[in-house]
Order: structure tokens, then C-alpha cells, then sequence
């Protein structure tokens, strides 16, 4: 019997999926049954912490002894077993939740926050995006939870979007966003911003977060004859959206909004669908009026949000017109980002 090609490779990429799949279930289980073990254990040394800090520097020498090959007992972790046993009383909630993420981005939030509903977000969001550690670190020191969870949004979703879309296109929004891997330079047009951000779009679809698929820079559309250029077009594939964004450099105007409804309108017309759901506009300015902007998407008949963006965003403001050279700047957000 001769073998349909076709029907071999849909069989092979249906293997290949399944041990993925198995894979990822045997690495998810052995590190949930670490964590657990570390779980417990900071639980025993918490009960007996009346002893002091010797009781923890035996226990490192003696596990030491006893396990001379293996890692992970040493006085620092041993102490984070600790803090991290105290810090999340629900056993249950530790297993179901906690345990998805590994013990390094584990002790990267103990480390970095305190407060036990910030923490759960970042979990949460941690077990939804499968962040590294160095990427949670970069997600927490650039605020991503003032950013995307605490921000007053200016959108008109929720009028102009189904549900769940319009919640879940909110969620997607982030105010103020942060590039801040581009140089500065006080000179910067949108062009300038633009290309920046293509060139580095492993770091911009981080930041625009989950689920955004790159499809060009200053995308080409033509309608009745005229052409235009969309700044940024993505897909979103949670949204199963076409997502447009336009830059601007300075403060948000009203006319920003009715150009980009236009183009909504024309993705809309041209590139969307039937199974797509409506496209979704996101303004981005360098400052914007909320009440100003409230007002400008108010009848607009497109979905549209507006947002701030911030290129340099951790030095103080008194300084950002006495910024040193391009190359000071490279060289600086090298380093933070090793």
C-alpha cells in the first residue's frame, strides 16, 4: 500500500505534538513536585524558628552530608524556603498555582514584592506568558502592573466591542508603554521611533505583550486610488483582531483619533474576515489629556484606545533635556537588559 504524503506529514506533526504535549506535562510535574518539597520544608523551619539561624546553618551542613551531591539546600535557599512558606499560608493555592512557576521566578517575587495581590498577578501572569526569570525581572522593574492593572485606559471598547473582546482588548492595553530599549535622541520623529521599535520587535511584541503577530511598518493600503500607510500593523490572536497603532511624538490631538478610524475602517474593509472580529485601534502619544481624549473617542465609530508611551523611562524628568551621548544610553540599557 502506497504512503500519501500529505497524510504522513499530518501524522508526524500529530506525533510531534503529542510529545511536546508530554514533554511539557513531566517537566510541569517535576517542578511542581520541587516546589512542593521546598514548600514543606520552609514550613518545618518555620515551626521551628524559635531555634535561630544555627538550626538553619545545621540543617545546610547535615542535608549537605547526607546528599552530598545534590543541590539546593544551602543556607540562602533554605531561608527562602522559609520566606516562601510564610508567605503563602493557602497550601492548596501553593500547589494549584505557585507551583507552575519555577523556583527561581518564585524567589525573583518574593525578592521584589510584598505586597500578596501584586504577587498573584505577576503568578498568574507568569503561568500565562511562560516568562523567564530575566523577562519577570524586566516585567516588574518596568511596572507592568501599574501599567496594565491599576492604569486609567482611555478606550472606547466597551461601546464599541462585544463582549468578551472589549474586557479582554482592555486587559491587552498597557498606559503608560515602555520602549525603553530605543536611544533617545531630542530630536526623534515618528519615523525615527518607528524604526526603532522594527528593529528591535522581539523586544516590542514583549512589551505589547501575548498573542501579537507582526505583519509590517508602514503597511500600504489603498483606497479608491489614494494610498496610505499604516505606522504598526499586528494581529492579535487572542483577539482575533487586526490591531492598528499610529505614533505621534507629541501631546494627543482629536483629528490623531478620526485618522485612525479611517484606517480601522479601511483593515476592515480590505484585509478582515468574516471570522475576524472588528480591528482595534491603539493611539500612541508621547502625553495625552485623558478628559481631551475621553471626548475625541466618544463617537467614534471604530474601537480605539489611546495610551502614553516613555522611551526613557528610569532616568528622572529633571534630566531627560540633559541626557549624555547615544552611545552612554546603548550602553546603559545594554547592561540592563543582560
Amino acid at each position: 500500500m502506497l504512503m500519501n504524503g500529505s497524510e504522513y506529514l499530518s501524522i508526524i506533526e500529530s506525533i510531534k505534538s503529542e510529545i511536546k504535549s508530554a514533554q511539557y506535562k513531566a517537566a510541569l510535574s517535576v517542578n511542581r513536585e520541587l516546589v512542593m518539597l521546598y514548600y514543606n520544608i520552609g514550613k518545618i523551619i518555620n515551626e521551628h524558628k524559635a531555634w535561630g539561624n544555627k538550626f538553619i546553618d545545621n540543617l545546610a551542613a547535615d542535608i549537605k552530608i547526607e546528599f552530598p551531591n545534590v543541590k539546593g539546600y544551602s543556607v540562602r535557599n533554605l531561608k527562602y524556603m522559609a520566606k516562601f512558606a510564610g508567605a503563602y499560608p493557602d497550601g492548596e493555592f501553593v500547589q494549584q498555582v505557585v507551583a507552575q512557576i519555577p523556583w527561581g521566578q518564585n524567589i525573583v517575587l518574593l525578592d521584589k514584592i510584598d505586597d500578596e495581590a501584586v504577587r498573584r498577578w505577576y503568578i498568574e501572569k507568569t503561568i500565562e506568558n511562560g516568562w523567564s526569570r530575566n523577562v519577570l525581572i524586566h516585567q516588574i522593574e518596568s511596572g507592568l502592573y501599574a501599567r496594565q492593572a491599576l492604569a486609567n485606559k482611555v478606550t472606547n471598547f466597551e461601546n464599541r466591542l462585544a463582549s468578551p473582546q472589549s474586557e479582554l482588548a482592555v486587559q491587552t492595553m498597557k498606559d503608560p508603554y515602555i520602549f525603553d530599549f530605543i536611544p533617545f535622541r531630542e530630536d526623534m520623529v515618528e519615523r525615527d521611533i518607528e524604526n526603532a521599535l522594527v528593529k528591535d520587535v522581539t523586544k516590542l511584541l514583549l512589551e505589547l505583550g501575548k498573542g501579537f503577530a507582526f505583519l509590517g511598518n508602514q503597511y500600504h493600503i489603498n483606497v479608491g486610488g489614494d494610498d496610505f500607510y499604516i505606522d504598526l500593523l499586528f494581529y492579535n490572536l487572542n483577539l482575533r483582531s487586526y490591531v492598528v497603532i499610529e505614533l505621534k511624538t507629541g501631546d494627543f490631538k482629536p483629528e490623531y483619533a478620526g485618522q485612525l478610524n479611517f484606517y480601522l475602517s479601511a483593515v476592515d474593509g480590505i484585509l478582515k474576515k468574516e471570522q475576524d472580529n472588528p480591528s482595534i485601534g491603539l493611539l500612541l502619544c508621547k502625553s495625552k489629556n485623558d478628559l481631551v481624549a475621553e471626548y475625541a473617542l466618544k463617537d467614534m465609530s471604530k474601537p480605539i484606545g489611546v495610551s502614553e508611551y516613555k522611551i526613557t523611562s528610569s532616568l528622572p524628568e529633571e534630566l531627560i533635556n540633559q541626557l549624555p551621548s547615544v552611545e552612554d544610553i546603548q550602553k546603559r540599557i545594554k547592561k540592563e537588559h543582560e
